[in-house]
């Protein structure tokens, strides 16, 4: 088995690659700076490559450093966690990931419902785009939007979605859209990260192709419904997601919601020993409880 790097120097590592910095890593640390810097010294040593570039703006993480810092940077991140929650007592900590969008649109608003029916349960919630690794040991359940392709993995659909044309009340009054060939001339909002395209839609609901252009671009599912609300164009959103947005009478569906393609894109997805935790398994039937509900 290979010999792991002595944990003084690893953190000292992570500091650095965080604050790109030895001057602050070693504030963070309560180290001298160059106490920081011999730990890297011996960490590179150790490892046989330079972790770090240095130059006249300071330093910043090398190729090799950067490859490095993704694989060990949750790891430690897991270690901080569980000994937090050791120091502190915590039994029934819980660690959720979940895509941006459907974290802070869908799942925050419910999770009042959760912690009250589980107050015994220490809930850590994270959000970014990016699938979370098991392999790290940090999160318990991930919550991904995409096209289920997770061997190895329990994965369970949340519910199906209708993707429709959304746009704000007064841009619909505005330019009078009733059909759906008049949003070849309307300013479209895409979300490059959807499952659903404008080519997609069109070639379900019209004999037309899709504009090549778009008023404007977002990586987001939340970007897009606000620019949309805030008359900058038409979205093509999930009415699931975008659901908060459509009961405060920002957005309305352009042309009803009969004119929707409908999707599972949404997934639960975890280890199958995962659900042998008791947060976890709490976690996962409440999560089956409200997606059953109307959104």
């Amino acid at each position: 088995m290979a010999v792991v790097p002595p944990i003084a120097n690893l953190l000292a590592f992570e500091a650095v690659a965080r604050r790109r910095s030895f001057m602050h890593a070693a504030a963070e640390l309560h180290l001298t700076a160059s106490a920081i810097s011999h730990q890297i010294s011996r960490l590179e040593a150790q490892l046989g490559v330079r972790l770090f570039e240095r130059d006249a703006h300071g330093v910043k993480l090398s190729a090799a450093g950067s490859r490095y810092m993704a694989r060990i940077g949750g790891a430690l991140s897991a270690i901080v966690a569980a000994s937090d929650d050791l120091q502190h007592g915590v039994k029934n900590s819980l660690y959720v990931h979940a895509s941006p969008s459907f974290a802070s649109l869908w799942l925050v608003p419910r999770l009042q419902a959760f912690t009250q029916a589980h107050p015994e349960i220490v809930l850590n919630l994270s959000a970014t785009p990016t699938h979370s690794d098991f392999t790290l040991g940090k999160v318990d359940v991930d919550i991904r939007y995409g096209i289920p392709q997770w061997p190895d993995l329990t994965v369970e659909p949340l519910f199906e979605e209708r993707i429709a044309p959304l746009a704000s009340p007064d841009f619909i009054r505005s330019r009078r859209l009733r059909r759906p060939e008049q949003l070849m001339d309307a300013p479209l909002i895409q979300s490059t990260v959807s499952v659903v395209q404008w080519p997609d839609w069109f070639a379900a609901v019209t004999d037309q192709r899709a504009p090549g252009r778009f008023a404007a671009r977002f990586d987001r599912a939340q970007m897009a419904l606000d620019a949309a609300s805030q008359g900058l164009g038409v979205a093509l959103e999930s009415t699931t997601i975008g659901a908060q947005h459509l009961a405060k009478g920002l957005l309305r569906p352009v042309l009803g919601l009969e004119k929707c393609i409908r999707v599972q894109a949404h997934f639960l997805v975890y280890p199958a020993q995962h659900a042998r935790r008791k947060p976890v398994e709490a976690f996962i039937d409440w999560l089956r409880q409200e997606t059953k509900k109307k959104a």
